[in-house]
């Protein structure tokens, strides 16, 4: 059967009138890497098509540049930005990745699927942890565990369902110390945990959190590092508070996100639901749904209103998801996720990427959506290397 053109199944992508065997095709085109000219060309022609979304337009055209060029850069005409399209090309690839992926994982379970096992060993993160119980001894946690792991005094600890762990809490704990307990996700795994109290978090790579294994005294005090996202349980007599550096979270019962790795440049507290008071030092700063709060490393502070929740939630929801992101920047998302080193060969590219994929993609896949902005890697064990 003769194939169908890219342009012609781009275009149908978009109409949301592919067949499953039609995905498959485009997907296998991009795998291949032998079509990658083509793709370029459709995509183009997609893009600068005025009938379909007017950004052809040499108006337009001009604030997309303005607004992503850095500042020195001098100002070229339209008809010589090319890169503006392929960029925006590369943002629509990584929809369409993702939707193959997805495809890809829902096939049916009569047709036989190879085991496909990279050599460099890099895979995509999983559920994984390890728990530090009170007297410092250690449980590995994956997504094949389920039933009970441990006691903590009048408390269970249970694995429930794939990659979820859970606080049962049996009689009184009124009395006694409080014992303290340690989820940590190492980089290449993620993990979700139901506190005593009801409060569900999801916890990102290369992240821990510390809490009491019952909250016995008047507020409820968790310690954060890296990323998770929370969703309190209302006790509106016993306030919740996410200690993370030098910053105090305080909620009654809300849904929030705190991004808080080390290497970022600054701590970022978004608010999704309800209301939070994050205590600096001696400010206070109020926060309310779709703002999110900035520290960066001299303490300075900023209140940014309308945020994309999308973007802010999307590795809890299983996305990659970048809007005008620079390289290293998505680059040390991904190093997270996949459990890989990130090296430079020269300078670091000056690029922007936007747009979301699926973060079960393979290595492979999300190298060859950022490739398509001219920048190139290769990868040599648990490296990736930029080279120019």
């Amino acid at each position: 059967m003769e194939s169908t053109p890219l342009s012609t199944l781009i275009t149908r992508y978009l109409n949301e009138e592919l067949s499953e065997e039609e995905t498959l095709q485009l997907w296998e085109s991009l795998r291949e890497g032998h079509a990658q000219e083509e793709w370029q060309e459709a995509l183009l022609a997609l893009l600068q098509d005025k009938s379909r979304h007017g950004y052809a337009d040499p108006e337009r055209m001009e604030q997309i540049y303005a607004a992503i060029r850095p500042a020195e850069t001098t100002v070229v005409p339209v008809t010589r930005r090319r890169w503006i399209y392929a960029a925006a090309a590369a943002a629509v690839l990584l929809v369409i990745v993702g939707m193959a992926a997805m495809f890809r994982h829902f096939r049916s379970p009569q047709q036989p699927i190879a085991v496909y096992t990279p050599s460099h060993g890099v895979l995509p993160g999983s559920n994984k942890a390890i728990l530090t119980l009170a007297d410092g001894s250690t449980i590995t946690l994956d997504s094949t565990g389920n039933g009970a792991i441990a006691r903590q005094g009048n408390v269970q600890i249970v694995q429930v369902g794939s990659g979820q762990l859970a606080y049962k809490t049996n009689g009184s704990n009124t009395s006694g110390s409080q014992q303290y307990n340690t989820l940590s996700i190492p980089r290449g795994g993620q993990f979700r945990i139901n506190l005593p109290d009801g409060t569900r978090v999801w916890i990102n790579a290369a992240s821990s959190l510390s809490y009491p294994t019952a909250f016995t005294g008047g507020d409820r005090t968790v310690q954060l590092t890296g990323e998770a996202y929370f969703e309190v349980a209302a006790m509106p007599e016993k306030p919740f508070h996410v200690k993370v550096n030098n910053m105090d979270i305080q909620v009654l019962g809300t849904h929030f996100n705190v991004m808080a790795y080390t290497e970022e440049t600054t701590i970022k507290t978004t608010l999704l639901e309800g209301a939070v008071k994050v205590n600096t030092g001696s400010k206070q700063t109020m926060l309310h749904p779709g703002q999110q709060l900035r520290m960066d490393r001299q303490g300075q502070l900023a209140v940014i209103d309308q945020v994309d929740m999308d973007e802010i939630i999307a590795w809890k929801n299983g996305y990659f998801q970048f809007y005008h992101e620079k390289l290293p920047g998505v680059l040390r998302q991904i190093s997270r996720w996949y459990d890989v080193d990130i090296a430079y060969e020269g300078g670091i590219p000056d690029r922007e990427f936007g747009g979301k994929i699926s973060r079960n993609s393979s290595i492979e896949d999300v190298l060859k959506i950022l490739a398509l902005s001219k920048v190139h890697f290769r990868i040599e064990n648990k490296k990736i290397i930029v080279i120019p």
